[in-house]
């Protein structure tokens, strides 16, 4: 069995009856009193975030989780349909397991965590930076760029991205995943 001294960011662990992800942990250590250990933790088969003591060596139940690398094929009513990359087995996922479901094209790369004590996906997560092309833009004013302007821009998908008023439509741009920013533009 693990203890509290195995905690670290991104392990999962089983906490009354549920699934939950370590965002943040630390200890408390007091002169009179034993040590403590917090944790953040974010549920992954529910969509609550809490912190959770505990006392130093207190046993914690990991769960094993295996990631794997899969391929978007669509989106349908039953789901998020993914390709096994290595035995071609296709999996439904639902959409609340997505990381950013808005930013999935057909045929990207995606790890998908696995329990491997019940075989069933536990989260989509997207790659950090991903390239797509703007469909629409309104065209920039030029003039306007005493300060870092933004304005909305429709990318592959239907997501909508703020980005600086030099880029136009039909082009590449490197967007963050998990905050949903511009980066940069991308050169063909």
């Amino acid at each position: 069995m693990a203890t509290t001294a195995d905690i670290r960011t991104g392990l999962i662990i089983k906490l009354d009856n549920s699934l939950y992800s370590v965002v943040e942990f630390g200890q408390n250590k007091t002169a009179r009193a034993a040590a403590k250990v917090w944790a953040k933790l974010k549920g992954v088969d529910n969509s609550r975030s809490i912190e959770h003591t505990w006392n130093s060596g207190d046993t914690i139940y990991p769960v094993r989780v295996e990631k794997k690398s899969f391929q978007f094929l669509y989106q349908d009513d039953s789901g998020y349909n993914f390709m096994d990359k290595e035995t071609f087995e296709q999996i439904v996922v639902a959409e609340s397991l997505v990381d950013a479901p808005q930013f999935l094209k057909d045929g990207d790369e995606v790890a998908i965590a696995i329990n491997t004590e019940t075989e069933l996906p536990m989260a989509v997560e997207l790659p950090d930076k991903i390239v797509l092309k703007v469909t629409y833009s309104e065209p920039g004013m030029k003039g306007d760029t005493a300060t870092r302007t933004l304005k909305p821009a429709t990318v592959e998908g239907g997501a909508t991205v703020m980005v600086p008023l030099f880029v136009n439509e039909g082009e590449l741009i490197r967007i963050n995943t998990k905050t949903g920013e511009y980066i940069e533009r991308v050169k063909e």
